[in-house]
């Protein structure tokens, strides 16, 4: 259902609000849907046309009790498209729709401009519609049972991608290919030698020099003879696609799997940016231009609660909109670099004002270029995790109940990067794809102090035996020892290395 008439004009003077303030976005195309609609399409995370998976129903079960029994209640919903594409709930209040309008113009400000969205396919609709097609099809040719039961294992390995593989070349298909390295007899090995006049040549071409050239070379393309990949190949699924003994159909669900994986990845990696910048946005738009004063109390309401944090919940939208405002302030008043860092004294710094006025212009080269991990490295002081009164806590085994750990800035930071870092998931790569020559399938896991959970670990092994088809061995450390764990089909291994 499109807007209505009056919400229509609303729609229009706040865009306009928008763009007044700079900000820069696809057209938004508005859909009004009610509380059930809204949960059936955020159970297919905005995308109603994906392919039809007994999860999306799981979902849209959690949501509408979550709805019915007034736990949670999804405002709206925008897609990163072009066009956006933007649902609003048609039970909210007017000021919660002008708040929410405001809020979506700054999403799509962020998905057009932010560097980690660069590379996402805009029409990706159309790209969900054509996989739901292809599922569809391979149902009907193979079974449904046969299907879901392929698609239940690419989806538990979805996370072992390579994140920035649409910002970063890190090797060439051809690398990957154990068929495409040819044999001495058919390469043509680099001539080392310069051309020279022969009373120059001993001195232009030394024979010490050219000998240790082509021994490199010999040595290098022995190396890539005998270890399959050549390098670490983070993009486990990719590899995956290219080198296991799969049929046509299981190759596409695979990739299918992965792009859809790569699309939501920049989501996962600006949760707190995104919202903290649609919040700083919706909040500025409304208190200085949009709400009426009699609508004030209402917007303040609504606010307050979307900001609520309480316990352990850490809250995305306060944190990304008070680090935007601290950075606002604080460009605007030239509390920043060497000579305001020197300071040190406490009274001198909070007086500090050199009444810069770069603030907004800093504000949106931070919501062009940064992703979360940087965001938070960068300007999460410590100042601000006083103010929002941030700590870390741990599991006590004595009182068996979680317990503040510590409230120290350098702790709180270290604990957020820690879990922001590859989306708080462990590190996997593949090694070796013909491991001890037998065509086993070697990965290892970059531990960063934290063990892996082993129930998670020998489910992973198996779902990867079932794509590979041979055994698959993984190196890790398990209590400070490095460990080889396998799965060879029936039995699970572990072995101290």
């Amino acid at each position: 259902m499109t807007l209505t008439p009056e919400l229509e004009a609303t729609r229009q003077q706040i865009e306009a609000y928008a763009r007044d303030y700079g900000l820069d976005f696809y057209e938004v195309i508005f859909e009004m849907v009610d509380f059930e609609t809204m949960n059936q399409i955020a159970a297919y995370d905005g995308f109603p046309v994906r392919y039809p998976h007994w999860r999306f129903g799981m979902e849209y079960n959690r949501l509408s009790k979550a709805y019915a029994y007034g736990l949670q209640k999804i405002y709206e919903l925008v897609i990163n498209t072009d066009p956006c594409y933007a649902y609003l709930m048609n039970c909210n209040r007017d000021i919660d729709q002008k708040t929410i309008i405001a809020h979506v113009y700054a999403h799509c400000d962020f998905f057009k401009n932010n560097a980690t969205f660069a590379h996402t396919n805009r029409k990706m609709i159309d790209v969900m519609a054509n996989h739901g097609t292809q599922i569809r099809k391979y149902i009907e040719r193979y079974g449904e049972d046969t299907v879901e039961a392929f698609l239940d294992t690419c989806l538990s390995l979805e996370n072992l991608i390579d994140n920035h593989s649409p910002h970063i070349l890190r090797y060439e298909t051809k690398s990957l290919n154990q068929t495409s390295y040819m044999d001495d007899a058919q390469e043509t090995p680099p001539n080392f030698r310069l051309r020279a006049k022969p009373h120059m040549d001993k001195y232009i071409n030394p024979t010490d020099y050219i000998a240790e050239q082509e021994q490199a070379y010999k040595d290098e393309q022995k190396r890539y003879k005998e270890q399959f990949p050549s390098e670490p190949y983070r993009d486990v699924l990719l590899f995956l696609m290219q080198h296991a003994q799969l049929e046509n159909w299981q190759v596409e669900v695979l990739s299918i799997v992965r792009d859809e994986a790569l699309y939501f990845a920049p989501q996962r990696a600006t949760k707190i940016m995104n919202e903290g910048w649609a919040s700083f946005w919706h909040s500025n738009i409304m208190t200085q231009r949009a709400a009426e004063a009699s609508e004030i109390v209402d917007f303040a309401d609504l606010h307050s609660g979307t900001m609520a944090m309480s316990g352990q919940n850490l809250n995305p939208y306060k944190i990304g909109l008070e680090i935007f405002r601290d950075i606002e302030d604080r460009w605007n008043t030239g509390r920043f670099g060497k000579e305001y860092d020197e300071i040190e004294s406490y009274e001198e710094k909070r007086n500090w004002n050199k009444d810069l006025g770069l603030g907004r212009k800093k504000v949106f080269e931070v919501r062009r270029v940064y992703s979360d991990i940087m965001f938070l490295d960068e300007f999460l002081t410590m100042e601000l995790c006083q103010q929002l009164k941030l700590f870390t806590f741990e599991y006590n085994g004595s009182s068996e109940q979680y317990e503040i750990a510590s409230r120290q800035y350098q702790d709180i930071k270290h604990k957020l990067l820690t879990s922001l870092t590859n989306f708080g998931e462990p590190y996997i790569e593949v090694v070796d794809g013909n491991y001890g020559n037998r065509s086993e399938l070697l990965l290892k896991h970059t531990h960063n102090g934290v063990d892996l959970k082993q129930d998670y670990a020998q489910d992973t092994l198996r779902n990867l035996y079932t794509i590979w088809k041979r055994p698959v061995n993984l190196e890790t450390i398990v209590d400070d020892r490095p460990t080889l764990l396998s799965f060879d089909g029936s039995d699970h291994s572990s072995r101290t290395l």
